[in-house]
């Protein structure tokens, strides 16, 4: 996630705040109570924070809530050493390569990158600026998951100041299946302070939305972007649901931060039985998501991927070309399938690419900004192009 990150600083000249799904994800929603596993019907897989996968672990068990903190714990005690620990200082980004990308197609292009922003640094450093700045040593890591089971989130949940926050995560969602506006989830939901994301799927009835967003934002004015709105269509519908969404949304004058979730509307189950993801799928979701916000006036403002950094075979297509015959090899995933690293960093650089085409730098500062109006000021092929543009 650190590589895909400066993979879009650098390459979409945009900061970037890296969120990772970690640290409390153990619970799964399920559309079925049960399902058929070696021809019996059994319990539904709910996520090891309820039961186990093999079948005789069906059995839900709340001894695994102990079991899924101490794992939550552990998980963001190693995250934050690593990135504490100089892993993660920019000077040393040409040794964040891991062993099997040896022969990724995108390697050539990453190193390349990173030489660049090694002489960047150099020259920065050379005009007096200190190579001991944190902000290039370490990277603000924040963590994220759905708040699905409310036990547990209740209970990672502390009063400071007056206000209720969820002090298990940075960043809580609601599932598309949770967010009925009289059930519990949202009852808790408006009442946290945290961050909130909502997942928008075909399923979000366009009246629907505006409602939602109103009863789990309380002050819209006082807390502008509190509020995070998923999208996941799949790429088939993205076209025709994400701009009714977009205009209600404007319509109300709520100030949503907009996210594009390309990985689960575009899940497929292969030939062969198991669940996968077509790369081509999920970025042209992507793509298109972009230019529907272009077109609206809006900004989109995140992505949200489902992806490892081993070398798995989950998801079919990218840059190994993995098909479905690829699929048992390194199958790896429990729950849902996921990018492996070349599939991460090739929509890492596909998005940068993009991003870059339609942004223009921005200045550095100030006075750089007010000496650049006043050029475009006395240009006139400026003043020829906004004729024309009008």
């Amino acid at each position: 996630m650190i590589q895909m990150s400066l993979v879009l600083v650098w390459g979409a000249r945009m900061p970037t705040v890296r969120v990772a799904r970690m640290a409390g994800q153990f619970a799964k929603p399920r559309s079925s109570d049960t399902e058929v596993l070696d021809g019996e019907k059994v319990t539904s897989f709910r996520g090891e924070n309820i039961n186990g996968y093999e079948k005789d672990q069906r059995t839900p068990d709340p001894k695994r809530l102990l079991e899924g903190y101490f794992h939550s714990a552990a998980t963001l005690n190693y995250g934050r050493v690593l990135v504490g620990s100089g892993f993660a200082d920019i000077h040393d980004a040409g040794k964040w390569d891991l062993d099997f990308v040896q022969t990724s197609s995108r390697r050539e292009e990453y190193q390349h990158m990173v030489e660049e922003i090694t002489n960047s640094l150099h020259f920065v450093h050379m005009c007096g600026v200190g190579a001991e700045s944190p902000h290039l040593q370490t990277v603000d890591l924040f963590v994220s998951h759905e708040g699905l089971e409310l036990g547990y989130e209740e209970t990672m949940t502390r009063k400071v100041d007056g206000k209720y926050y969820n002090v298990g995560t940075d960043f809580l969602w609601i599932g598309d299946r949770t967010r009925q506006l009289d059930h519990a989830h949202v009852e808790y939901f408006r009442g946290i302070e945290n961050p909130i994301g909502i997942k928008v799927g075909p399923s979000m009835a366009v009246d629907d939305l505006v409602p939602l967003i109103r009863k789990l934002w309380k002050d819209p004015e006082a807390s502008a972007g509190k509020i995070t709105l998923i999208t996941r269509y799949g790429s088939d519908k993205v076209s025709d649901l994400l701009p009714k969404h977009i205009a209600v949304v404007k319509a109300a004058g709520l100030k949503v931060i907009w996210s594009c979730d390309p990985c689960h509307g575009n899940t497929i189950v292969a030939e062969n039985g198991y669940k996968t993801r077509p790369f081509d799928r999920i970025f042209g979701e992507l793509e298109k998501t972009l230019d529907i916000h272009r077109m609206a006036g809006t900004t989109l403002g995140g992505v949200h991927f489902e992806l490892t950094g081993e070398n798995v075979t989950e998801c079919i297509g990218g840059p190994q070309g993995i098909d479905e015959g690829d699929l048992p090899l390194r199958y790896t995933s429990y729950c849902d399938p996921r990018l492996n690293y070349s599939q991460s960093m090739e929509v890492a650089f596909l998005l940068a690419k993009n991003l870059s085409v339609h942004n223009e730098l921005a200045p550095l500062n100030l006075k750089s900004k007010m000496r650049k109006r006043s050029i475009e000021t006395s240009d006139p092929s400026k003043h020829h192009r906004a004729t024309q543009s009008i």
